[in-house]
């Protein structure tokens, strides 16, 4: 185990994979894109993901692309992660992370899930040129 994540990390590693544009860049909710294609957003507080005590919004919502619906029921069902989703989300291939949980998932596990979130919205060529780059194929 390397060391527990931070929302920094996240910040790095989506501005660290190639062909990346960050929309709103300079305020609390970036979106960062590949191809104009979202792969990670920080939303802003929405009715579909709400404090079940106080009924209060959540304001600190991460939406992180994943490859298909298999891979978000892996994140989602797994009992050690804080990875959830809502019906808003129901068929969408994301699931979402509370900034104020980041630190419950390790470093190195998120600086992945962030790079397969870009791999599932980048195009084909960008894909195994990065995967190429580090010795891996799709």
């Amino acid at each position: 185990m390397s060391r527990p994540a931070s929302v920094d990390d996240i910040h790095a590693t989506a501005r660290a994979m190639p062909h990346v544009t960050a929309y709103r860049p300079d305020t609390a909710r970036p979106v960062y894109q590949v191809g104009s294609k979202s792969f990670v957003f920080f939303r802003t507080p929405r009715p579909d993901a709400v404090d079940p005590e106080t009924g209060e919004r959540y304001d600190d919502v991460i939406v992180l692309w994943v490859g298909s619906e298999g891979d978000k029921q892996a994140l989602v069902q797994d009992e050690r992660l804080p990875f959830f989703t809502t019906p808003h989300f129901d068929s969408h291939p994301s699931v979402l992370l509370r900034a104020s949980r980041v630190a419950e998932v390790d470093r190195d596990e998120l600086v992945e899930i962030v790079q397969e979130a870009w791999l599932a919205q980048a195009s084909a060529r960008r894909r195994t040129a990065w995967l190429e780059s580090r010795g891996l194929s799709e």
